[in-house]
């Protein structure tokens, strides 16, 4: 997809294939169209995506800039003619840039849940809607990030359409790790420390696969609450009852998971695998230390490869990807296109008027029907002649056709 834009060079970043580790440290100069700061899982420890997801939250407000921030990925969309020459926060190690058609096609790969590690999840879907309803509450987008969004979104969408059977979540994906060392979770005992959004999805998947769920919150009214939906029972968050039996525990909490000394002890001396789906993790080092290969991290959770897609489905949402970046990149390519159209339309009528002005003086006797007959097939020469230049110019992929046109016309 790297043709959908012409290759351009930034003051963050040369142009060419996306670049790891790269840091910022001065202003984006607007010669870019679009750029996006990724640090995924996959390549940066959530420690330090959270520094920079701390950092992105410090910049001033700006119509040019947008935040996606998910337990597996920060990202930060720049439009740089909105944003201006202001400097950036430095990114980790590991984390990429983006730039103009690479960027596009990432954020439309997001929505479309091909960089998830659950195919078919639609918690992204629901992630980006509210980044978008969160930012038009607060202040404007740029029309070219939200245009962007918008795409992605409609493209998300219908990918999901041609997903089978109930979609999973990255719960799923943690209650696999558990099942990985009970066996079936069919009469197993699964601890749900939180009941957020994350929470709530492996409670219930938890149900769904037999199991008997103990739900544990901060706020006991949203436990007792969430425990009636799914059927499960209550304990105190953190404390002692901890000590009764659990094949599994699952945390989704915004914060430490705070346990006493004997809860802690019982859960190193059990069986019991702990998936900690927070970011940053709610687990302590030291008790992860001592669960050690029971302990899994959202991170790690995020590195399953055996959640690709099959073949067939990842070509079909492929080409949508593809598709929907072509679709945006030539509105793109009209919206910088107008001036050059203006500039050859006003040229030609230009001419035409002072052809027409000339014509008169050389004719003084028509009449004045003869003189709009005149005038009606100038003004249909002129819009014949230019009906095929500004057609190609409102659908140029590539900018070529633009400045070829400035070049011919003297623009």
């Amino acid at each position: 997809m790297t043709a959908l834009l012409p290759a351009r060079s930034s003051g963050l970043v040369a142009p060419g294939p996306a670049r790891e580790g790269v840091a910022p440290a001065g202003p984006i100069l607007p010669s870019t169209t679009l750029v996006a700061l990724v640090a995924h899982a996959r390549r940066v420890p959530s420690r330090h995506r959270e520094a920079f997801a701390a950092a992105a939250a410090e910049l001033p407000p700006s119509d040019g800039l947008i935040v996606v921030h998910t337990c597996h990925r920060v990202e930060v969309y720049i439009s740089p003619a909105g944003y201006g020459e202001r400097p950036l926060p430095m990114l980790p190690a590991g984390a990429q840039v983006l730039d103009d058609a690479e960027a596009a096609r990432h954020l439309i790969s997001v929505a479309c849940g091909l960089d998830s590690a659950v195919l078919g999840e639609d918690q992204i879907l629901h992630q980006l809607r509210e980044t978008i309803a969160d930012r038009h509450a607060t202040r404007p987008l740029d029309p070219l990030l939200e245009r962007l969004f918008q795409a992605a979104l409609h493209a998300g969408r219908l990918s999901h359409t041609w997903f089978s059977g109930s979609p999973r979540s990255l719960a799923d994906v943690a209650l696999d790790r558990i099942a990985r060392r009970t066996g079936s979770l069919e009469g197993r005992t699964i601890l749900v420390a939180g009941v957020g959004r994350m929470g709530r999805l492996a409670a219930f998947a938890s149900a769904r696969r037999g199991a008997r769920v103990i739900v544990t919150n901060r706020t006991d009214e949203r436990a007792v609450a969430l425990a009636h939906e799914v059927g499960a029972d209550v304990v105190p968050f953190g404390s002692t009852d901890l000590i009764r039996p659990i094949d599994g525990a699952i945390v989704a909490l915004a914060g430490e998971w705070r346990l006493t000394d004997k809860a802690a002890a019982h859960l190193v001396d059990g069986r019991a695998v702990v998936t900690d789906m927070s970011s940053p993790p709610a687990v302590a080092a030291e008790l992860q230390a001592r669960l050690g290969g029971r302990y899994v991290s959202v991170d790690d959770l995020a590195n399953s490869p055996e959640y690709e897609p099959q073949e067939r489905l990842r070509r079909k949402i492929e080409g949508l990807v593809l598709e929907t970046g072509r679709d945006y990149c030539r509105w793109l390519r009209s919206r910088d296109a107008v001036p050059a159209i203006h500039a050859m339309a006003e040229s030609a009528e230009d001419h035409r008027r002072a052809e027409l002005e000339w014509l008169i003086r050389r004719l003084p006797d028509l009449s004045a029907d003869e003189r709009a007959a005149v005038e009606q097939m100038s003004h249909r020469l002129v819009a014949g002649i230019l009906h095929a230049p500004l057609a190609a110019l409102n659908s140029d992929p590539s900018g070529e056709l633009e400045r070829a046109a400035r070049d011919l016309f003297g623009l």
